[in-house]
């Protein structure tokens, strides 16, 4: 019998927790669909990188099961306060508590099966699309098959069953210590709203709003960032989230009390006071929904970044089919070639040498220049500080010991094999070509060089800013173009091979380069005495977001890879910003769902007073907007900030050519398709409810 009637409760509930029911299903899917990258044998036998995207899609699941463990447990404690009355009642027929508490645990787990059981099917179809993805980044063809790894099912059950069971063992515990009477009017604690204080409680809200102006002027022009400020500003933060909705609730009350010029145009009465109502016996609740929205938003908005960037940079930072770094500087890359011609059909190969002139000018003026550096590398009166700059180079960063040099004959040679067009110089005359992000930070800086060639001071004919590998291989951040001549009369710096390949790179071809730089200790110990190398040491530039320095650089063999790990990133931060999107949404609808009820006395209330139907579903809607609006937007505020401002350092760290605000722009785009479908589906279930 007991199993009848929790059966039948399931359907009877299953209008008003639809929307949670479906939520879970999602999860479940999506926690189904990453748990495969954990334990795909086939992905760690592919690249190196999976384990980097397994620990991330781990430390993702542990945040996800956090925020799951609390939207169970506060709709198990919701359901649980919306029912109070019929657990009441049953308790008065004889039905004892244990009975009663074994009857709602058993009804919640014939739901949460449902829901897990479910999103297993779903789970297999987003497995497809995600692994889809990760082989196509691989440029590897995928075949559909389905995944069902017993370690996969097992941890996702296990993360699923176990937010479930807490949450159901501590409203059994809770529900055992209440008396017939705090069940029967449990369900009416909400309406009992206490309005004490409003009149200081509003100002929470202004000096919520000035903290925000304060924490946006301070993070775009603060300079005096340490931990003190930083811990400072992220409490505040927390507090003006939660504080916030408290000023808001008694700013509406006070300004209702006042009789407000716009409370008695049209329905607005009956809207504040239903708002500020429900604002006010939800406050936390509705805090924690805005620190939802907000690393949902700022989760996405980072993924769609590193999406980007994937996008825009990764094929200009490797533009040669295959590039080789010696120190020697009498290097022939015999080997190399050999190796290359054994796994690809060699269509040309330059072999050249990087040149210096004992000077570093160039990189002095860089270190002393760019922002990135900021005051590191001046003294107190604004000088070059000399001592700090030799002791930062050549530390696998930034730049090396001396500046960089390129004959003119080799520089088009090699924009020939990249496809550009060829450059001229005059005797007496030099360019430099530079990363196309420092130059626009930089401008013309000619003017402060003094760049000396044979027979006297070198005049600057332009700059060049396309891809030309300025990693640490043709120079760190760039490289200057001289003609042949002022060449002969330079030191070599250092040896490089270009190559370009027919076709697609061997998928083992930058492995096998690799296996040459793992040399026995008879070459090392001559490579040590060689009087061929370079006495002095390079850098690798200033990329923050992927830098990339090796001696052997495969294009099709690295792209793939670096792909992928940047996929680490992205697919943990959409991972976490879509299920936590969902979780607050759920709340937002499930809450409305259940009160269509109550409120369904009040707009009956409107409808004999003379208001049309029609004029009642609007109300319904405006109702709703404002419901879900008040926290997304405040969320968007704070996180459109943080973002806006990360995004500038990215934009410019990195060289994108994407203006900063359209990162939070896609991310509200994908935000509010999200939020638009849930608040159809609670529109469409609350006039459904009203009507009845």
């Amino acid at each position: 019998m007991h199993g009848k009637l929790a059966f039948r409760n399931v359907k009877r509930s299953a209008k008003d927790y639809l929307v949670y029911f479906l939520t879970m299903t999602f999860v479940t899917a999506l926690m189904f669909a990453f748990d495969t990258v954990i334990f795909s044998e086939d992905l760690q036998g592919r690249v190196g990188a999976v384990n980097l995207m397994q620990m991330l899609i781990i430390l993702a699941t542990v945040f996800i099961v956090i925020i799951i463990a609390w939207l169970i447990n506060y709709m198990v404690r919701f359901m649980l306060q919306k029912r109070s009355r019929e657990f009441g009642t049953y308790l008065l027929l004889g039905m004892r508590k244990k009975t009663i508490a074994h009857l709602y645990m058993r009804e919640n787990a014939v739901l949460g099966t449902g829901a897990f059981l479910c999103g297993i099917v779903l789970g297999i179809l987003l497995q497809q699309i995600l692994l889809s993805i990760l082989y196509s980044m691989l440029k590897e063809q995928y075949h559909l098959q389905v995944f069902l790894d017993k370690r996969c099912i097992a941890m996702t059950a296990s993360c699923y069953a176990g937010c479930y069971i807490l949450a159901l063992l501590r409203c059994s515990r809770k529900f055992r210590k209440m008396n017939i009477r705090e069940l029967m009017y449990a369900g009416q604690q909400n309406e009992e709203i206490k309005e004490s204080h409003e009149e200081w409680k509003k100002w929470l809200l202004p000096l919520s709003v000035l903290f925000l102006c304060a924490f946006g002027i301070w993070l775009f022009f603060g300079k005096q960032w340490n931990s003190g400020t930083i811990i400072c500003y992220l409490v505040g933060l927390v507090l003006v989230v939660y504080l916030f909705f408290m000023g808001l609730s008694s700013w509406i009350v006070c300004y209702v009390r006042r009789k407000g010029r716009a409370v008695y145009r049209g329905e607005n009465l009956f809207l504040l006071r239903q708002f500020s109502s429900k604002v006010k016996t939800m406050q936390f609740t509705m805090g924690t929904l805005t620190a939802l929205f907000t690393i949902a938003f700022l989760g996405c908005t980072a993924a769609v970044m590193f999406n980007d960037y994937q996008n825009q940079i990764l094929e200009d930072k490797f533009p040669f089919d295959v590039q080789v770094f010696s120190e020697k500087k009498d290097e022939d890359f015999a080997k190399e070639l050999e190796i290359i011609g054994q796994e690809a059909e060699i269509r040309e190969a330059c072999p050249y040498h990087i040149f210096h002139n004992g000077e570093n000018q160039v990189n002095v003026w860089m270190y002393t220049h760019l922002q990135a550096f900021g005051e590191m590398f001046r003294n107190a009166d604004g000088t070059p500080a000399l001592d700090e700059i030799r002791g930062s180079s050549g530390e696998g960063n930034w730049y090396g010991t001396y500046d960089t040099y390129m004959g003119l004959s080799v520089y088009n040679h090699l924009r020939g094999m990249l496809g550009y067009a060829t450059v001229s110089l005059n005797e007496g005359e030099y360019l430099i070509h530079i990363k196309e992000r420092i130059y626009r930070k930089t401008g013309d800086f000619s003017k402060e060089l003094s760049i000396q060639g044979r027979e006297g001071e070198l005049r600057c004919a332009g700059y060049r800013t396309e891809a030309f590998s300025l990693d640490g291989h043709n120079g760190a951040d760039y490289v200057i173009v001289v003609p042949d001549s002022e060449t002969d009369e330079m030191e070599v710096f250092y040896s490089e091979l270009a190559v370009d390949i027919e076709g697609e790179a061997p998928e083992d071809l930058g492995a096998l380069l690799d296996g040459l730089a793992e040399l026995s200790e008879e070459e090392m110990l001559d490579m040590a005495g060689h009087a061929e190398i370079q006495d002095g040491r390079t850098g690798s530039g200033t990329d923050t977001m992927v830098v990339y320095y090796s001696k052997y650089l495969v294009r099709d063999n690295l792209i793939p890879e670096v792909k992928y790990m940047l996929s680490s990133l992205i697919f943990p931060l959409f991972y976490i910003g879509l299920v936590f999107l969902c979780v607050a949404l759920t709340v937002l609808s499930v809450q409305q769902l259940s009160d269509s009820a109550k409120y369904k006395f009040r707009y009956g209330v409107l409808q004999k007073i003379g208001m049309k139907k029609r004029e009642i579903t609007g109300v319904v809607g405006k109702q709703l907007v404002m419901y879900f609006l008040c926290p997304a937007l405040f969320a968007a505020v704070i996180s459109g900030i943080v973002a806006l401002y990360i995004s500038v350092q990215f934009v410019d760290a990195t060289g994108v050519k994407t203006s900063a605000f359209l990162y939070f722009g896609v991310t509200c785009g994908l935000f509010f398709g999200i939020y638009a479908i849930y608040f159809t589906a609670t529109y469409i279930g609350f006039v459904r409810n009203v009507e009845e």
